[in-house]
């Protein structure tokens, strides 16, 4: 039986949210017939205009939805105006409780959590979205940093909750897509899919998106110093008292403080910029996994697989750097 997607949009939505995730739908059903069928909807039907100023033809919402759709929020700067939506927010209410499939691309997850359908779930968004959402919406676990996020369904008779997926900005809908399709047709779809949009099926450089961290990192940030710091000494345990202390505040305080400037936590940071220096090495070609661990304050090949996969979705050995063979290397002697 075919997915059925309904593609919300709203005034003001960003093209290429719905661009890029309709192309790997499209290219998904070339591969296997009868696998996606979709339609484009708003609050009525006629056009929404996007921020472009492209107007768009669209259907009215659906009156109801089945287990069998999966209702996609398109990103964009219209989408403020659309969390105030009350109708709007109505109906998506009404689609997770049916069961359907729920997803967001790019800041589309700011709409589904003004909806309350990610209240104590796992999500992302656009990265220059993040400190916005954490601030409107504190019961959402965001993860700001990750392209996109998959939370299985919840199965419960009181209050049954729907597979949910987020991405974040723009493109990195296209990799929710191709792990949607992956999901649903198989990795042999998904895989072909990829290499018809000309595109990485897994991006290269893992499941980590540009946040806030990055510029928190420059030297005149008010934590550059500090980072540095732990970026040079990434043996050392940098527990939240040492680096408040560090930084000449109480450890509430400075918790406080760098959550605000970063938008995450200081143990968050502090794994991150360990993976970081860990990639790098692997990707250089160093040969001991374990001696990379243990210099990058891992202490153990283990944690730092963990480590990876929970920022990189993938393994260490995803990035080790490829041994010269007769294709790779210099050529074979005739």
């Amino acid at each position: 039986m075919a997915c059925r997607i309904v593609f919300v949009l709203f005034p003001e939505f960003q093209q290429l949210d719905l661009a890029g995730p309709m192309a790997v739908f499209e290219v998904a059903r070339l591969q296997r017939p009868g696998s996606y069928t979709w339609r484009l909807a708003a609050n009525a039907g006629g056009t929404v205009r996007s921020s472009a100023g492209v107007p768009w033809p669209v259907q009215p919402l659906p009156r109801t939805c089945s287990a069998d759709d999966l209702v996609m929020v398109i990103g964009g700067d219209g989408v403020d105006a659309a969390s105030r939506d009350a109708r709007l927010v109505a109906w998506l209410q009404r689609a997770s409780r049916s069961g359907a499939r729920v997803a967001s691309i790019c800041s589309g997850s700011l709409l589904l959590a003004a909806a309350g359908l990610l209240d104590h779930r796992a999500a992302t968004t656009h990265w220059s979205r993040s400190r916005q959402f954490e601030r409107s919406y504190p019961a959402v676990r965001l993860q700001p940093d990750r392209i996109f996020v998959r939370e299985p369904a919840q199965r419960s008779r009181s209050a049954p909750r729907p597979e949910l997926w987020t991405s974040a900005g723009m493109t990195a809908g296209i990799d929710l897509c191709l792990a949607l399709v992956a999901h649903d047709c198989g990795e042999d779809v998904a895989r072909e899919a990829a290499r018809q949009l000309v595109v990485e099926r897994r991006r290269p450089g893992g499941q980590s998106q540009f946040s806030p961290l990055l510029d928190a990192q420059r030297p005149e940030g008010r934590f550059g110093e500090l980072l540095q710091h732990i970026r040079l000494h990434l043996r050392q345990d940098h527990r939240v008292d040492e680096l408040a202390a560090r930084a000449c505040m109480s450890p509430r305080h400075f918790a406080r403080c760098f959550r605000a400037e970063t938008g995450t936590t200081p143990a968050h940071v502090v794994e991150r910029l360990r993976v970081e220096a860990a990639r790098a090495a692997l990707e250089g070609g160093q040969p001991s996994v374990q001696r990379i661990a243990e210099d990058c304050g891992f202490g153990s090949t283990e944690r730092m697989r963990r480590a990876f996969q929970r920022l990189l979705g993938r393994p260490p050995a995803a990035f080790r750097k490829a041994e010269p063979g007769p294709h790779n290397g210099r050529l074979p002697s005739p």
